[in-house]
């Protein structure tokens, strides 16, 4: 069985008869890790950052779902008279949604 619980088990750490140079890379090493770390537990953190990223893509996805159906919409009017009525319903129906999620963001 190996001792964990000293510091000489961890590979990280030089080697207790280490030079000057070993000892200020492994400095350098540890304080690029606890860098890494931070950066990654602040970004955690940002809450409101992350609940805007997922606005902005959900209004995306909203935006470009419009589109498809705008232009689905637009091929089937030549080929059925009666569908702008609807067509112009279903668009209604869609930028409503899209001003709804937007306000939400607010």
């Amino acid at each position: 069985m190996t001792d964990t619980s000293g510091s000489a088990g961890n590979p990280s750490e030089p080697a207790p008869d280490a030079g000057v140079e070993e000892i200020r890379a492994d400095i350098e090493e540890t304080r690029a890790a606890l860098g890494e770390t931070v950066a990654a537990l602040t970004d955690k953190m940002d809450v409101k950052g992350r609940a805007e990223d997922k606005v902005h893509e959900k209004v995306a996805d909203a935006k470009v779902a419009v589109a498809r159906t705008k232009h689905v919409v637009t091929e089937n009017a030549r080929a059925y008279p009666a569908v702008p009525w609807v067509a112009a319903a279903v668009v209604a129906v869609l930028l409503g949604g899209v001003v709804v999620i937007r306000r939400r963001r607010r």
